[in-house]
């Protein structure tokens, strides 16, 4: 990103120009096209794109510099926010979150760092150019760098690789963020993006008053649904959660009794039994051991079963199969 100055209309901009690496993969004429549509935005919450071009293959847009700091910068000065203080950038970014996704544009990367804080209030900052580069290139790329998303912030969905993304992927990071303001963590973190994804899919954040009691119970029952890993469990539209923090009152119940499609209870049924063949595998592979003393344990490889039923989560689960089991088998003490 570079701050320059703008000879036409006498006033300071920001450019950010694309890595080459990047550039080289889209279609820069489709790219261009598509930003047109993140330009067309329009809401006081939004930083919107003055300008955009290709300058000798590299692809650049323009935006107004805005005079602040990052909710990113302002977190790691302070690490956790006043309650008040959190919830009106909750409800600015909501704001810009329902105008845009009222014109079909899913922002796909919301995070601290795409906040910017200036008047006391929140602006949403690269807006839509996650899914001008995600159209332009054809594909979804991946967590090499080149992220369409930030792991600590992506919904699950958007970590398991769908393509198709509406509003609730970011209510759901909307919401990440929002927990991260007032518990001074994301919901999750670790070692690696592939483990942070994983939580996402399978694991619950620890309440919120757990971490900071404080809380209003109506906040964390907000922060609970929207963070609901099945996007239909979270709220529909943006302006739901800000109305809902304003409330006082707690949102609507997530449905408990509702007849499970045949995708949600294949997950459900299969991943414990992706377990159990797993056990089964492991136990053989040790008996084995046992029996045939020129069989090297230090030479066992374990595949992950094949994902046929096309679930996202069961797919990245028999992924991350092989590095469980190696690593449980590291700790195996072999007595000769």
């Amino acid at each position: 990103m570079y701050l320059a100055w703008d000879l036409r209309h006498e006033r300071d901009v920001a450019v950010k120009v694309m890595r080459p690496e990047l550039a080289a993969t889209l279609g820069v004429e489709r790219f261009l096209r598509e930003i047109k549509i993140a330009a067309k935005l329009n809401h006081p919450h939004i930083v919107p794109l003055h300008d955009s071009g290709n300058a000798e293959g590299y692809l650049y847009y323009v935006m107004p510099y805005i005079a602040g700091e990052s909710l990113r910068d302002r977190l790691e000065r302070e690490n956790q926010l006043p309650l008040d203080e959190a919830l009106t950038i909750t409800r600015d970014v909501a704001g810009a979150l329902a105008s845009a996704h009222d014109k079909g544009v899913v922002h796909r990367d919301v995070k601290p760092e795409n906040i910017l804080l200036h008047g006391g209030h929140a602006q949403v900052t690269d807006f839509g150019i996650a899914h001008a580069i995600t159209a332009a290139s054809g594909t979804r790329l991946t967590l090499s760098g080149m992220a369409m998303g930030t792991p600590p912030y992506m919904s699950p969905e958007q970590g398991a690789g769908t393509a198709e993304l509406d509003g609730r992927s970011d209510i759901y990071s909307l919401g990440c963020v929002l927990y991260e303001m007032l518990a001074g963590t994301p919901p999750f973190t670790g070692p690696t993006p592939e483990s942070v994804a994983r939580q996402h899919l399978t694991t619950e954040p620890r309440p919120i008053r757990n971490l900071r009691p404080a809380v209003p119970e109506h906040i964390a029952a907000a922060i609970s649904r929207a963070l609901a890993k099945t996007p239909a469990d979270r709220f529909s539209r943006a302006h739901q959660l800000a109305e809902t923090l304003d409330s006082g009152a707690a949102p609507s119940p997530t449905p408990t009794h509702r007849t499970p499609t045949p995708r949600r209870w294949r997950t459900k049924v299969a991943i414990p039994w992706v377990l159990i063949v797993v056990l089964i595998v492991v136990v053989g592979i040790l008996s084995e051991l046992d029996e045939d003393p020129d069989l090297n344990p230090d030479r066992v490889v374990v595949l992950p079963l094949a994902n046929r039923t096309g679930d996202t989560a069961l797919a990245l689960l028999g992924s991350m199969a092989a590095d469980w089991i190696t690593q449980g088998l590291q700790e195996i003490e072999v007595i000769e």
